[in-house]
């Protein structure tokens, strides 16, 4: 059984499409919100639905944050990842995970092709597709882009402890990545993952690919650690800090490569 069209409609979110600072910020994994029959049929307990295997916990705050103070247009996802992951190619056997971490998602073993399609529709491809829509309007009107997602990461994983507070990820595309990681490390107070505590390697980095390298836009995934943006002053405080950072990325020769427009 699937939902009824009124879910569509809460499936992603767009926020200052008309922004018009250098960055457009996306979160992939900002919902832990199952729409019905999601909520009952995925066979996941309340606590798993507000644990990090259902979405990234202060990643939107952060998000909206950074949106706000960059002027910058924000596409989020506003559904769980366990009903299917955004950030995950559509051909991927963990589009829509059985198994997240160690905890098992019976309601999404053995699923026909229609649902798999019906969900791709859902949330999937209409997240990338209202990317897309917000990137080519800024390329027409010859707005210069650089693409961010902002994600948070569990401190412990499979039962080991990552040290780092902040980790970016970064493929072939280093405009955003190293003046970034610059001015992170600079602080001198920060335990910095450089390609840490993911790589693209992992498969983990679909989103950023396809709408900022494939396009030859400057991007950069962000990753921080979800014990450090557990309340909205945390959240405020990794905006304030990420956001004079990445101005000054944006201003760097390298990064303003991107231009207006795209491969």
């Amino acid at each position: 059984m699937s939902p009824q069209t009124g879910g569509m409609a809460r499936a992603v979110a767009v926020e200052n499409a008309e922004g018009a600072g250098p960055f457009v910020i996306l979160c992939d994994h900002a919902s832990n919100f199952f729409p019905p029959p999601y909520d009952e049929s995925l066979g996941v307990s309340e606590a798993d639905k507000s644990a990090h295997i259902a979405w990234d916990p202060g990643a939107l705050g952060v998000a909206k944050g950074l949106a706000e103070q960059l002027d910058a247009p924000l596409v989020y996802t506003t559904i769980s990842r366990l009903v299917i992951d955004c950030n995950r190619e559509e051909n991927r056997t963990d589009l829509i995970p059985s198994l997240s971490e160690t905890t098992q998602i019976a309601g999404n073993c053995d699923l026909s092709q229609d649902e798999k399609n019906f969900r791709l529709n859902l949330v999937h491809r209409p997240f990338h597709n209202a990317i897309d829509k917000v990137l080519d309007q800024r390329k027409e009107q010859g707005v210069p882009s650089a693409v961010v997602s902002i994600h948070s990461f569990t401190p412990v994983f499979k039962g080991n402890s990552r040290p780092w507070e902040i980790g970016l990820i970064y493929d072939n595309d280093r405009r955003l990545a190293d003046p970034v990681l610059a001015g992170l490390k600079e602080r001198g107070d920060l335990t910095v993952g450089d390609n840490e505590p993911y790589a693209p390697s992992d498969g983990v980095y679909y989103t950023i690919r396809r709408h900022g390298e494939d396009r030859n836009l400057p991007c950069l995934m962000i990753e921080i650690r979800n014990d450090e943006v557990k309340t909205a002053e945390e959240e405020a405080r990794w905006t304030e800090l990420l956001a004079p950072i990445l101005t000054r990325a944006a201003q760097s020769g390298s990064a303003n490569a991107g231009g207006g427009a795209d491969a």
